[in-house]
């Protein structure tokens, strides 16, 4: 009988656990964002950014939250289409909720870690298949990091010196985001090409880390390394059987990303400031986005907001910085954080309920 129970009895205390760290997770988040917006305010009267709220013109404002829904959405349809490969009945709708719950996840975990496996249980719970999710959400998210490597990498080669001089001390930060996402890609991309040299990588560096005392002998983790080739093997022959789709999703991936670098220039329009080129701002809010990416903060919180002040520091003049800072980041992750909020938490506290166990990922 006790033997029966032990098992209850370790899913119970892991919940805890779990429960625990999660929130953890969520009060550092929340610490973060105060922390970051009382260094704003401290220095800017909260009044005079609501001013310049109001004062906006109303076109560019209502076209910059387009973008940033637009970032999300476009997220979910990239997902719609890649699962009615394999899904016939997959509604585009449902597909933006999976969107949002992975903005929203990804928004208060470090380094995004939370976003793929909340939007895996939403989808298995909706009658999609772990393996078809599991390869519709790679691939979306692979082209996403191609993506921004590529334009990283566009960046330094043709705009370095521009770079250099708006970013100022924060330029080795650029080449840390560039090279960390540079290293992601390389990475994932020998593990489709050469699937097996990098699973007997991974068994050797697996086992060094055994007997250098950093981690126990442990036949689960060898199992997620075989686990995580064979998806990327996976991957790689979807690639292989559908060259033209993911040549269109690269393309949508490409606005997605611009989408949010658009925006800031917006709002910069709808200041009523002039002076400088839309593609000066728009290269240097993908800058910023670059350089504080792959950063271990949920939301890339108080980083983004210190760049920002730096860098466009001699493009929003006339006491407009403190005030463009607030809407930009109010409007491209705040917002869509607040309405992934509500259409993701309803769904988790009914599955907890159902289950009675919490089902929020790690």
């Amino acid at each position: 009988m006790k033997m029966k129970n032990q098992p209850s009895k370790n899913q119970d205390k892991a919940a805890v656990r779990k429960t625990v760290r999660q929130g953890i997770q969520f009060l550092f988040f929340l610490l973060l964002m105060l922390l970051t917006y009382y260094t704003v305010f401290r220095q800017n009267h909260a009044k005079d950014i609501l001013t310049a709220v109001k004062t906006m013109h109303p076109l560019p404002l209502l076209l910059s939250v387009f973008c940033a829904f637009f970032f999300v959405c476009a997220e979910g349809f990239m997902i719609w289409y890649l699962l009615r490969l394999t899904q016939k009945n997959v509604r585009l709708l449902r597909c933006f909720g999976y969107s949002f719950t992975g903005f929203f996840f990804s928004g208060i975990t470090p380094s995004a870690t939370g976003g793929q496996p909340a939007q895996l249980i939403v989808m298995k719970k909706d009658g999609i298949s772990l393996g078809d999710a599991t390869l519709t959400l790679m691939t979306v998210a692979l082209l996403y990091k191609l993506v921004l490597a590529l334009i990283g990498t566009g960046l330094l080669l043709f705009w370095g010196k521009g770079l250099t001089v708006y970013l100022g001390n924060y330029i080795p930060l650029y080449y840390l985001g560039l090279f960390l996402n540079v290293l992601l890609v390389v990475l994932l991309l020998l593990l489709m090409f050469h699937g097996a040299w990098m699973e007997k990588l991974l068994f050797t560096m697996e086992k060094a880390g055994t007997l250098l005392g950093i981690w126990k002998p442990s036949e689960k983790r060898k199992a997620s390394f075989r686990r995580i080739t064979a998806e990327y093997q996976d991957t790689f022959r979807f690639f292989l059987s559908h060259k033209s789709k993911i040549l269109f999703v690269t393309f949508c991936t490409f606005l997605q990303r611009c989408s949010l670098f658009v925006l800031t220039y917006l709002i910069y329009r709808g200041m009523g400031l002039t002076g400088y080129h839309a593609l000066t701002v728009i290269l240097l809010q993908a800058s910023i986005y670059i350089a504080v990416d792959m950063l271990p903060l949920p939301g890339s919180q108080g980083i983004s907001e210190l760049m920002y002040h730096t860098v466009f520091a001699p493009v929003f003049t006339g006491g407009t910085l403190a005030a463009s800072m607030c809407i930009t980041r109010g409007i491209s992750f705040y917002l869509p954080l607040i309405a992934g909020a509500v259409i993701t938490l309803p769904t988790f506290a009914k599955r907890k309920k159902i289950h009675g166990s919490p089902p929020l990922p790690q």
